[in-house]
């Protein structure tokens, strides 16, 4: 590949796909915690909200979210720039997969940890902040690290709005200079992404591991 091709790839693409996952990562894991805990509010209204959110962004095609967003806001007067749309596509329809990893989490948790939370007189909120979410967040890191590398994946789909990561300047590279292969480059630097995020999950994992050790001792 020429000069300009690497420069699309690596100094446009991969940079924004790596800006577009890394906000999208933030953003989906606190909506989806929210989302999370009131999937087990006691107040059932709520609990009907949360469920009907992750049903619905679980059983769609992320590029409806995608079209959604771009081509169908714009016609109630709601716009975002296309790099805005991705990120908020990839958020809100992620948090719904980390909502469900929080709801799974906090239901492991044994019943008498609440009863004991209540009998010190911790209301609901303090309750989740000092006993369960930290209790959650130690034993969840491993499938959240599987929804943010799929998170990661996901982002490739945003070139259909045309978002500017790295699928879309490969196609852009294909088309103008006849070169296939550039979607096996893409394929590996996605790699450079994905790699290390795992390796970040794994000790984020063990430090949460060994926190918690602490604070039984």
């Amino acid at each position: 590949m020429n000069a300009e091709s690497w420069d699309l790839l690596l100094r446009v693409g991969l940079l924004t796909t790596f800006k577009l996952s890394l906000l999208s990562i933030l953003i989906s894991l606190a909506l989806g915690t929210l989302i999370g805990v009131l999937r087990v509010s006691p107040i059932a209204p709520l609990r009907v909200l949360a469920a009907g959110y992750v049903e619905f962004f679980r059983n769609i095609p992320l590029l409806i979210c995608f079209a959604f967003i771009y081509y169908g806001l714009p016609k109630a007067g709601i716009t975002f720039p296309t790099f805005e749309s991705g990120v908020i596509g990839l958020s809100v329809y992620t948090a719904a997969f980390v909502a469900e990893v929080v709801r799974a989490g906090l239901q492991s948790i044994s019943h008498g940890q609440v009863e004991a939370a209540r009998a010190i007189g911790l209301s609901y909120l303090q309750m989740l902040r000092l006993v369960l979410l930290p209790q959650v967040f130690r034993m969840v890191m491993p499938p959240l690290g599987t929804v943010f590398i799929a998170l990661v994946k996901n982002s490739s789909v945003a070139s259909a709005i045309v978002v500017q990561e790295m699928m879309y300047q490969a196609e852009v590279i294909a088309g103008r200079y006849f070169y296939p292969n550039v979607f096996l480059i893409a394929g590996l630097l996605y790699l450079i992404i994905t790699v290390p995020l795992a390796g970040l999950v794994n000790l984020a994992e063990q430090r949460l591991r060994i926190a918690g050790r602490g604070s039984h001792a």
